[in-house]
C-alpha cells in the first residue's frame, strides 16, 4: 500500500499576476523606489530586501490606513507583530530605480492571527506578491493573545471597505 505524501511535497498551483483594476478603489497603496541598496550585482532586487520592503509597508499600512501606531503597539502595549510564516511569489524582475506601488489586502482575520496579502505593482504589470501571517503575541510571555480589540475593529473594517 502507497503512504500518502506530505502535504509540502504536493505541487501547488501556479500563481498568475494581478491586474491592479481588480482592486478594491478603497485598498490602500504606497509608492516605494528601488534603491541601489536594495539590490543584487546585477541591479535585480535581492529576495531578502523584498521581504523587509514589504514588512516597512505593513508598518506604513498600521498608521497610514489602520490609524494604529504600530511601534507603540510593540514598545508600549507589548503587543509582539511577528510573522508565521512568509510565502512570495516573483512574477517579473524588479530592478535598481523601479517606482513600486505596494497595495495591501487582508485575507483572513483570526483570534491571533491575520493574513496580509501585499501586491508590489510596477506600472500596470504585479511583479511580486507577498503573503504574511502575523500572529499578535505577548511580549512578556512570548505566547500568541487575542488581536487587541482596537487592531481587529480597524483590521475588519479595512477587510470589508475592500470587499
Amino acid at each position: 500500500m502507497e503512504s500518502a505524501k506530505p502535504p509540502f511535497s504536493q505541487p501547488r498551483e501556479r500563481p498568475v499576476p494581478i491586474h491592479p483594476r481588480y482592486f478594491s478603489d478603497d485598498a490602500w497603496s504606497t509608492l516605494r523606489t528601488v534603491r541601489f541598496s536594495d539590490c543584487d550585482p546585477a541591479a535585480i532586487v535581492y529576495t531578502p530586501r523584498f521581504i523587509d520592503m514589504v514588512n516597512g509597508v505593513i508598518e506604513d499600512f498600521f498608521i497610514g490606513q489602520l490609524r494604529i501606531d504600530y511601534h507603540a503597539l510593540i514598545r508600549t502595549d507589548r503587543v509582539g507583530l511577528g510573522y508565521k510564516s512568509v510565502d512570495t511569489d516573483f512574477f517579473k524582475p524588479a530592478f535598481m530605480g523601479d517606482r513600486l506601488s505596494f497595495t495591501v489586502l487582508i485575507e483572513h482575520i483570526g483570534r491571533t492571527s491575520v493574513i496580509f496579502s501585499v501586491h508590489a505593482i510596477r506600472e500596470l504589470d504585479e511583479v511580486m506578491r507577498c503573503r504574511l501571517v502575523m500572529v499578535t503575541t505577548s511580549l512578556n510571555t512570548n505566547s500568541a493573545i487575542n488581536i487587541p480589540a482596537n487592531l481587529k475593529d480597524a483590521l475588519i473594517a479595512y477587510r470589508d471597505a475592500c470587499r
